[in-house]
């Protein structure tokens, strides 16, 4: 069997029997008020909320099948790989570094970015993103171009 690495958890690399235990077990821990931990010798450690509902998504994503990655906010990425994360191309992400939109360091000639930064930008981006949207619809709406009856044009 393959293992699992460190910080990354493929529900791919489930046994059928641990698969299929998933919904059990999402079913479980959702029904719990007071979720703990027990070790073998009978001693129980509640789990914090924000801990519980973590693991609660994880149980989620992984009966999706779903493999999941735990990062710390502080793991640094290279250009290139902040770039694909974002969906954007090397040089425009390169872009945004040195207009100071996003905040990065040097490691020697190289730049780095912290995963922490990425999200920030991407948190930012896509509100800019629902803030235009949105206004856009309120003037369309507003000029009275937005038929919320309109199905689509017909075919001809």
């Amino acid at each position: 069997m393959k293992t699992l690495t460190e910080n990354r958890l493929d529900a791919s690399l489930l046994t059928e029997k641990e698969r299929s235990s998933l919904p059990r077990l999402l079913e479980m821990v959702r029904h719990q008020e007071h979720p703990c931990l027990k070790a073998k010798d009978g001693t129980e450690i509640p789990l914090p909320e924000h801990v519980f509902h973590m693991l609660v998504r994880m149980l989620e994503e992984m009966r999706h099948g779903r493999a999941i990655v735990l990062m710390p906010e502080d793991e640094t990425f290279t250009t290139q790989a902040a770039a694909n994360y974002l969906g954007m191309s090397r040089q425009y992400f390169v872009t945004l570094l040195e207009s100071g939109q996003i905040p990065f360091h040097r490691v020697g000639s190289h730049r780095r970015v912290t995963f922490k930064a990425l999200l920030t930008y991407e948190k930012a981006r896509d509100e800019g993103r629902r803030k235009t949207l949105n206004g856009l619809f309120s003037k369309l709406q507003a000029e009275g171009l937005y038929d919320t009856d309109h199905t689509g044009d017909d075919a001809q």
